[in-house]
C-alpha cells in the first residue's frame, strides 16, 4: 500500500521531485487531451475557510480537466465549522467522501493538523500569513518555463514582504537553487522578516534591501510584485499610508531590461498599472495558466496516477 503523501510546504518535495513535477506539468501543457480521463471516478474536496477565487477555481478546474469531480465549500460559514466543528473532525468526514483535499485556512498550521488526521492526501492551499505552496509551485514553473531553468538570476520582490505568504514561500523555495540573488524592495514597515534574511545569510545567498524600486530596476531578471494586503494590517491608518507606495507604470518599466519578466500572485489592486498588461514582459496572466498545469500535475502525483 502506498504511503499517504501531502503537500504542506514546497520544501516537502526535493529539488529532483520538483523537476519531475514540472516536467509532468510541461507535458500536460503540450498534451491536455492526453490527461482528460486520468482522474475519472476521483473526487477533489475544496475546503476553503477563507475567501479565494483564483486558487479555488484553479484547483476545481484542474480536477475537472483530469476527468474528476469536485465538492466542498468556499466559505466556512456554510460548513459545520460554523457550528464549531474542528478541522480534524472535518477532514475525517471529508476522507469518507473524497480522494484528495485542498484546504485554505486563516490559521497557520491548520492544514498540517488536517493532514495528521486525514485518510486522503491534503494540499495546503494557503494557511494564514504562513505558506501558500501551490502558488510557489506556480511561480517556480513560470520562472522555469520563461527563463529555461531555475537558477542564475536576480529577482526583485516588491511590496508587502512582511505579511506576504507567497513571498516567504518563494524565497525559501528559491534558496535551494544555484546563483540566485534577491533584492527586497519595500517600505521599512513591510520588510522581509528577520528569520528569512538570517536563513539567506547562513546559506551565503546574496540579498539587499532597498526602499526605491526605480534604482534597482535595471538589475532584475524577474520582478515579483505583491499587493499591500489590507486583511493583514492591524489598523486602517497604516494600510492607507502604505497601500500606494509602489505602483509599476510605463515610466518605471522603461528602466528595466528587455528580457525582464513581471510576476504577480494576483489579485492585483493598483500596484501594476493596467497600461503594463500589453507589455510582452508582463507574465502574470501566463502565471495563472501555469498554476492550472502545476495543480493538475500535483493532483496526479499525490494520487499516484501515472
Amino acid at each position: 500500500m502506498n504511503t499517504l503523501r501531502h503537500m504542506m510546504n514546497p520544501l516537502d518535495f526535493s529539488v529532483e521531485e520538483l523537476e519531475e513535477l514540472f516536467d509532468l506539468a510541461g507535458d500536460i501543457e503540450r498534451n491536455m487531451e492526453g490527461y482528460a480521463h486520468k482522474c475519472d471516478g476521483k473526487i477533489l474536496a475544496t475546503c476553503f475557510y477563507e475567501p479565494s477565487t483564483r486558487t479555488r477555481l484553479s484547483f476545481e478546474t484542474a480536477m475537472l480537466r483530469l476527468g474528476g469531480k469536485t465538492l466542498g465549500f468556499a466559505d466556512a460559514s456554510n460548513s459545520s465549522a460554523a457550528k464549531g466543528e474542528s478541522v480534524a473532525d472535518t477532514i475525517r468526514v471529508i476522507s469518507c467522501f473524497a480522494d484528495i483535499c485542498a484546504m485554505r485556512h486563516p490559521k497557520e498550521g491548520a492544514p498540517m493538523v488536517a493532514a495528521t488526521k486525514s485518510g486522503i492526501p491534503v494540499i495546503n492551499a494557503g494557511d494564514g500569513g504562513h505558506q501558500h505552496p501551490t502558488q510557489t509551485l506556480t511561480d517556480l514553473l513560470t520562472i522555469r518555463s520563461l527563463y529555461g531553468k531555475l537558477g542564475n538570476f536576480t529577482i526583485g520582490l516588491c511590496g508587502d514582504l512582511k505579511f506576504g505568504r507567497t513571498v516567504h514561500s518563494l524565497i525559501n523555495a528559491l534558496s535551494r537553487y544555484e546563483g540566485i540573488r534577491f533584492i527586497f524592495i519595500s517600505p521599512k514597515e513591510l520588510r522581509v522578516p528577520d528569520y528569512i534574511t538570517e536563513m539567506l545569510t547562513q546559506k551565503n545567498i546574496p540579498y539587499e534591501e532597498v526602499i526605491k524600486l526605480e534604482e534597482v530596476m535595471p538589475q532584475l531578471d524577474f520582478l515579483y510584485m505583491t499587493r499591500v494586503q489590507k486583511e493583514r494590517f492591524f489598523n486602517e491608518e497604516d494600510y492607507i499610508r502604505l497601500k500606494d507606495f509602489y505602483i509599476l507604470n510605463k515610466e518605471k518599466m522603461a528602466k528595466a531590461k528587455e528580457s525582464m519578466y513581471i510576476l504577480h500572485p494576483l489579485p492585483r489592486v493598483n500596484e501594476i498599472s493596467v497600461e503594463i498588461d500589453d507589455d510582452p514582459r508582463a507574465a502574470y496572466f501566463k502565471q495563472v495558466q501555469y498554476g492550472l498545469y502545476v495543480r493538475m500535475a500535483l493532483i496526479l502525483t499525490l494520487l499516484n496516477i501515472k
